[in-house]
């Protein structure tokens, strides 16, 4: 039986919620959550790690149970979001960690990375983007948002919040009849509650300046060549496998997983990524 605690840790003005199991003196992996999910998505994950390893995983600001002030008082970009978990990261004295980053968690944990080359031991990337032959058409609505931010280009980006369009991010590409609803109803959820279309929309439109860091990013890699496991829902309708493929360029020893299911692999292949993980983690 592996205990898992739940836990807040006050970073600035914000309350970071965060959940973690293992060993405290194992290997560390810290997990980052995307959009428009929290630390939930790794409830099946974190089991698999934690006879093991310390595993770490935050709610990003603007997401789950974490607590941040308001749009006046807050910046909701990912520089910030960054600088929050950067922070947290040294509130609770990670000084090495693995990082498994998926989606919004991905330029996230990629800035960290960037600013402390030295406590990253290794990258396990699960439909986490940073290439721009990675993007799919379905980004076209949020692309004209970035190149002209006007409020009708703002608007048409809400469909990506609706309970119909959450929903899609779990199912399609899934196997028929493996997605269970409890993840995709939290997030419908919290996107529910005041203000939080707003950051969301606010977020949309600051994920351009992970496309501006790509190449950032990938001198990097370059520069430092961490080991890094791509294993990705090779069905996934915004991050395409090309993504995964394209680390080899600038990590030539990367390895690549691509899995029969969507962009929520955990969903439906935790077992298979948890296990994974630890050969991975283990050579």
């Amino acid at each position: 039986m592996i205990d898992i605690c739940y836990r807040t840790r006050k970073v600035g003005a914000v309350d970071v919620f965060y959940r973690e199991a293992g060993p405290a003196d194992a290997p560390v992996i810290l997990l980052l959550h995307g959009f428009p999910t929290s630390s939930h998505m790794f409830r099946d994950l974190i089991p698999l790690l934690a006879d093991r390893y310390r595993v770490i995983a935050p709610d990003l600001p603007g997401f789950g149970h974490t607590r941040a002030p308001g749009r006046a008082a807050f910046e909701y970009s990912f520089d910030h979001l960054a600088g929050v978990i950067g922070q947290f990261v040294e509130a609770i004295g990670l000084t090495r960690y693995a990082l498994y980053i998926f989606d919004y968690g991905a330029p996230t944990g990629l800035r960290l990375a960037m600013a402390h080359p030295e406590r990253v031991t290794a990258i396990i990337s699960q439909n986490g983007n940073a290439y721009i032959e990675g993007l799919s058409t379905a980004w076209e609505p949020w692309q004209a948002y970035w190149r002209d931010p006007t409020e009708a280009r703002r608007e048409a980006c809400r469909a990506a919040l609706s309970d119909a369009a959450i929903r899609a991010q779990y199912e399609d590409g899934a196997p028929e009849g493996r997605v269970s609803p409890d993840g995709y109803t939290l997030d419908q959820f919290y996107m529910c509650r005041p203000g939080a279309t707003e950051i969301q929309l606010d977020l949309i439109l600051s994920y351009r300046t992970n496309v501006a860091l790509y190449p950032a990013f990938q001198a990097y890699f370059r520069a430092h060549q961490p080991p890094l496991l791509a294993i990705w829902g090779r069905n996934d309708g915004f991050f395409l496998p090309a993504g995964a493929e394209a680390f080899r360029r600038d990590l030539p020893k990367a390895e690549v997983h691509l899995l029969d299911t969507g962009h929520f692999a955990l969903e439906t292949h935790h077992q298979e990524i948890g296990a994974e993980i630890r050969r991975f983690l283990a050579t």
